[in-house]
């Protein structure tokens, strides 16, 4: 797979300050999900100095943290019930020409997977973080 096939998109981006007795430590967070829209999806957290350097950190862990989703008839084989910590997740396989049918954060995790019909619920926590992880465990169970 060539480095022209994977996309990136930045979710989240947050800048962390810790209180220390010689005064305030400045670092930056980001939540990157990675795709080749082909069924292969990866998502990492980085931290680092800069926002460039936290960036490059998180693509770099989330390609090689990439998993693969079995796709039947452009959606997924059955329903899945999933829970990450405070997230609850249902994803249903949805009708050809219904589209992603999803909120927030899991819709891009959706679109980079290239899953083109699918309905998703999310339930419980609205952290983009814990969100994105219980979709990838709801897609590791699909597999």
């Amino acid at each position: 797979m060539d480095k022209k096939d994977i996309f990136e998109k930045v979710i989240q981006m947050k800048r962390v300050v810790k209180k220390t007795t010689g005064g305030n430590k400045l670092t930056f967070t980001s939540l990157v999900v990675v795709g080749d829209k082909k069924g292969k999806v990866g998502v990492a957290l980085g931290k680092g100095q800069s926002v460039a350097q936290a960036t490059q950190k998180a693509i770099a862990s989330a390609k090689r943290s990439m998993v693969e989703i079995k796709i039947v008839n452009n959606t997924i084989s059955h329903r899945v019930d999933a829970k990450y910590k405070a997230s609850v997740l249902l994803m249903k396989p949805a009708p050809e020409g219904t589209g992603v049918v999803a909120g927030g954060s899991v819709r891009e995790l959706i679109q980079l997977a290239g899953i083109p019909n699918i309905s998703v619920k999310m339930l419980g926590s609205s952290n983009k973080v814990t969100n994105i992880y219980c979709a990838l465990k709801a897609f590791a169970e699909l597999n």
